[in-house]
């Protein structure tokens, strides 16, 4: 009797989730119909913000396109990680583009955390909108930028690692007269000489010193903190954390530099597009805002030839190299 009953029981819950399902989707079913005037009284309420708020609705539409960019990322993202997990393989043995896609989501995530630990008390979203609005360079990321604020942003950026380059460039040159192969001293000092005379240097003067930047002087672990925040100039990670975590963060973006550029000498830079190049410009640390497709391309193509000759363990010359190959190319100071 104790087992009809549940049985009973068992059956009438079954028969009342069914009716529910049945009943739930012919309520909140969104017809053709009730789409069209929901996409109407949309367009009609941006038109008011565009006509009487030109100011808010060009913040309203930013951060509209960059909430459906982030959404396709992070759906791109995602299954770029289930074929990761799928096929047991490391992030660095994925093609160019899903690397690419992978290590970009991950820097916009990081400058995203301040943000969201910000927007986590109650009623804190008008506090976020306000410096969403104040420090958007700060704050937010790529996805949430006006194309004038890309420019601007970029700009400013390009100008820090301007005057970081100059500081790496005193940091080499003076550690310069202190190495002890005589041969390798007079090819890192010449290089200094010629890249602070405002000349840009050929693939075959970088890989001659790569035995400096391997040794004791200027070796990774050799390096002193307030070098290697200069370093990190190069590369936007945060550089105010403790030494240690500086040089382990320094050495992972460098290795994932090395395979990023393994996997883009694979696919052929005549794959990218224009902005693809530019991207992919502004990754390795070269400001691609007053420069042609062609000379993207022309400078990819050297960097690439010095990458591929670069060893997992030389990654203190790749470092170093994001500021002594980009700091006067093409052929004069910026």
């Amino acid at each position: 009797m104790f087992r009809l009953c549940n049985k009973a029981v068992f059956m009438r819950g079954q028969w009342t989730n069914f009716s529910l399902r049945l009943s739930f989707p012919s309520c909140y079913s969104t017809s053709p119909v009730r789409l069209g005037i929901l996409k109407r009284v949309n367009e009609k309420y941006e038109r008011v913000l565009e006509q009487r708020f030109p100011r808010f609705y060009l913040l309203y539409h930013t951060l509209m396109r960059g909430f459906k960019l982030l959404f396709e990322d992070v759906k791109e993202v995602r299954r770029i990680r289930r074929n990761i997990r799928s096929k047991s393989i490391h992030y660095r043995q994925l093609p160019y583009r899903e690397m690419e896609r992978l290590i970009l989501f991950r820097r916009d995530m990081i400058k995203a955390i301040p943000l969201a630990v910000i927007s986590l008390p109650p009623f804190a979203i008008c506090l976020v909108f306000i410096l969403m609005w104040l420090f958007p360079q700060q704050l937010l990321f790529r996805h949430f930028w006006t194309a004038q604020q890309q420019r601007k942003f970029q700009m400013i950026s390009h100008r820090k690692r301007s005057e970081h380059q100059a500081q790496i460039l005193n940091n080499v040159a003076c550690i310069a007269p202190r190495v002890s192969n005589w041969s390798q001293r007079g090819l890192l000092q010449n290089l200094c000489t010629k890249v602070q005379s405002g000349a840009h240097p050929d693939v075959s003067e970088l890989l001659g010193v790569r035995e400096v930047f391997s040794g004791p002087l200027l070796g990774m672990q050799s390096l002193k903190p307030s070098h290697l925040r200069s370093l990190g100039s190069q590369i936007p990670i945060i550089v105010w954390l403790p030494s240690f975590l500086v040089r382990r963060r320094l050495a992972k973006e460098a290795l994932d530099l090395i395979c990023l550029d393994s996997a883009l000498d694979s696919l052929g830079l005549n794959q990218l597009t224009d902005e693809e190049l530019q991207r992919a410009c502004d990754l390795r640390g070269l400001y691609s805002g007053h420069l042609s497709s062609s000379q993207c391309r022309a400078w990819l193509h050297q960097w690439l030839q010095f990458s591929a000759q670069v060893k997992e363990s030389e990654t203190s010359l790749v470092l170093h190299s994001l500021a002594v190959f980009t700091v006067n190319y093409p052929s004069m100071r910026k």
